[in-house]
Formats: C-alpha cells, structure tokens, sequence
C-alpha cells in the first residue's frame, strides 16, 4: 500500500480552471464518498482551496489510481481533458509534497498563514467523513507536525504572508492612508477575516459583513468590531465602502457588474477597491471596465506577492533542510508498515479528536 497525490495550483493552471475544478464545501463529504468508489482507491482527503485541488489517497496500485481518479474528476466537474495538466505524486514525493504545502512552501504567498488551518480543515472534513484509514492519518498528522516546526524555526512567516495581506499593500498603492476607509466584506471564511484584519491593522474603520447565513456574519462583525448585514441589502451600504471583498463560497459571481456601474455614478470620482480571493470567483469580470473601480483576483496578486517572495528565497532552503531532518529522524509514518489489525484498511473512529500538533 502506498499514497498519492493528484491535482493542480496556481503554478500549473490558471484560475479559470481551478475554479471550474473546486469542491463545494457544502458538498464535500458526499465528494470523498463518491472519490472512495473509484477503482483502487482505499483512502482519501481533498483539499480545495483558491490556490490549488488536490486529492491524496492511499492505494496498493497508485498509477492506476490516479489514472481512474483523474477520469473522475474530469467528468464529475464536466470539463475538457486536454484542459487540465494534473500533476501525480507517488511515495515519498506525494508525502513531500505536502509537508511542503501545510508548511507555506508552495504557496502563492510563501510562508502564508490560512493554508495549514485549510490543510487541517480538509483532513478533519475527510476524517469526519469516514473515508480515511491508516496511511492517511499518519500522513496528515505528521505534516501538521512539520508545518508547526517549519514555521516555529524558521523566518518564512515574516512579510506579507496571506493573500489577504497583499491585498492590502495593493489597497496601500491605491488609497494612501488606508485611515477612515469603509471595508464591506461578502461571505464570513476565514479568508474574509484574515483580510480584514489586514486592513483594520493598517487604519481601515467601519467594518460591515454581509453573509448568506446571518449568524456567521454577526459573529464575524463581533470579531471585527463591526456590524452586520444581510445578505441581501449589502448593496444599499456601498455608498459607505472604499474597500469590497467578495469571499463567500457561490458557485457563480455574486457581485455584479450592473450594481457597482449604477453605484459608481454617485460616487464622484471615489475609488472602489474590489478584491476577488474567492475561489469560484465573486466578482464579474466586466466590472474592470468601470471608471475608478479597481478589481483585482486571486491570480492577479501573484506577481505582487513575487516581491516578498523573492526575498524569502533563503529561507526556502533552510525550511527544506528542516523537513528533511525531521524525516531522516522519524521517517514517514505513511510509508512505513503498518500491521493489518483485522478491522480493515479504513476501520476509523470519525468522531475521534484531531490530535493538535
């Protein structure tokens, strides 16, 4: 039995695709179920995010796993085969792979702080769902491990280290003085909040949430010291906002183009920054062609999040070189034998507590 890896990022594909390839949270359980059924898969865990689809799991046949797998995902999200370039990791590299991912290495903004809560996310969501054994939970233990001590001993955490907190530097270049700037945040995910809290640190004021479920917007404005809005009256507030953050978890734009053009003309002149970090995305596309509203995607703060990156380069090295250490004192739990116990290969307890690293 070994593990696998299979999927794409914002390094393979671009945002077109990976939108078209994210799980539904609210669907995700029945997803992994339905990953189970594939043909010499015996364990799995998906982790969706606005950088990357991956799908890991556990097989005594990977190529051939990943060969179903990737025919799966293909026709289950209805795209074109030659459109997608899954990548395949096997062994020990599917394992490096994702230390590397809970630890900030191979994040669009490296070092970022959101991806090892996402990576813990994705495993409890997996472990809930009963479609983890063995192989799957030594793996992801272990990498929520490596992730604490990466980020414990190292510097690959300072600069800007969210998606969140570049947008931010952008909304810097645009305003000025973020002092006194309305913030509107669509949708209540920890995206949403770690943004936020990237513009209250640097002056912005008069934080509203606007969410579909009400209660996770009053719990969210309570956090932020602002208030909240239902979701369906958040357009009668945008005359109060510089600042728009569309992160909500629709399958299609929820911010319209014919709303913010119609608002805009009473503006006169007053800037709107609109950031997309949803994955689909939030915000229509044809809202770029709207005078003073500046819009900017997931993709788009990439080569603004190259600047920090690049001098974190060094520290790239020197994280590696921590992984590696670790692995050659402990191993890889997933790879090393593990006895058959009787139970069978998934015989699990969903309701047994993740253990903290």
């Amino acid at each position: 039995m070994s593990i696998f890896c299979l999927g794409v990022n914002h390094k393979t594909s671009p945002l077109e695709i990976r939108e078209r390839l994210a799980f539904a949270e609210k669907t995700l359980p029945e997803s992994l179920r339905e990953i189970l059924e594939v043909e010499e898969i015996e364990e799995t865990v998906v982790l969706s995010t606005c950088n990357r689809v991956e799908v890991y799991g556990a097989s005594e046949f990977s190529e051939r796993a990943m060969d179903q797998l990737s025919s799966f995902l293909v026709g289950h999200f209805d795209v074109d085969g030659h459109e997608v370039d899954f990548y395949r990791h096997e062994s020990e590299a599917a394992a490096q792979h994702l230390f590397e991912v809970a630890s900030g290495l191979d994040s669009m903004v490296l070092g970022e702080t959101e991806i090892f809560g996402q990576v813990k996310k994705a495993y409890k969501t997996a472990l809930e769902a009963g479609v983890t054994g063995r192989r799957m939970n030594k793996l992801f233990q272990q990498s929520f491990s490596i992730g604490k001590l990466v980020r414990n001993n190292s510097k690959i955490q300072h600069g800007s280290t969210s998606i969140g907190s570049v947008a931010v530097d952008v909304a810097e270049k645009i305003f000025g003085d973020l002092k006194g700037c309305g913030v509107m945040i669509i949708g209540a995910g920890e995206m949403s909040r770690t943004t936020a809290q990237s513009l209250v640190s640097r002056g912005a004021s008069g934080i509203i949430v606007s969410n579909r479920s009400f209660d996770k917007a009053v719990e969210l404005a309570d956090t932020l010291k602002g208030r909240a809005m239902r979701f369906d009256d958040w357009e009668s507030a945008l005359s109060e906002v510089d600042i728009l953050i569309g992160s909500t978890a629709a399958p299609h734009p929820v911010i319209k183009a014919d709303a913010i053009e119609k608002h805009m003309k009473h503006r006169r002149g007053r800037p709107l920054f609109l950031i997309d970090i949803a994955v689909p995305r939030d915000i229509e596309e044809e809202i770029r062609g709207i005078n003073n509203a500046f819009l900017f995607n997931i993709d788009q703060l990439t080569q603004i999040a190259k600047d920090g990156q690049e001098r974190r380069q060094e520290q790239i090295i020197f994280c590696r070189k921590l992984i590696a250490e670790h692995l050659e004192e402990k191993g890889i739990g997933a790879l090393k034998s593990i006895p058959d116990n009787g139970k069978g290969p998934r015989s699990i307890d969903p309701n047994r507590p993740i253990t903290n690293p």
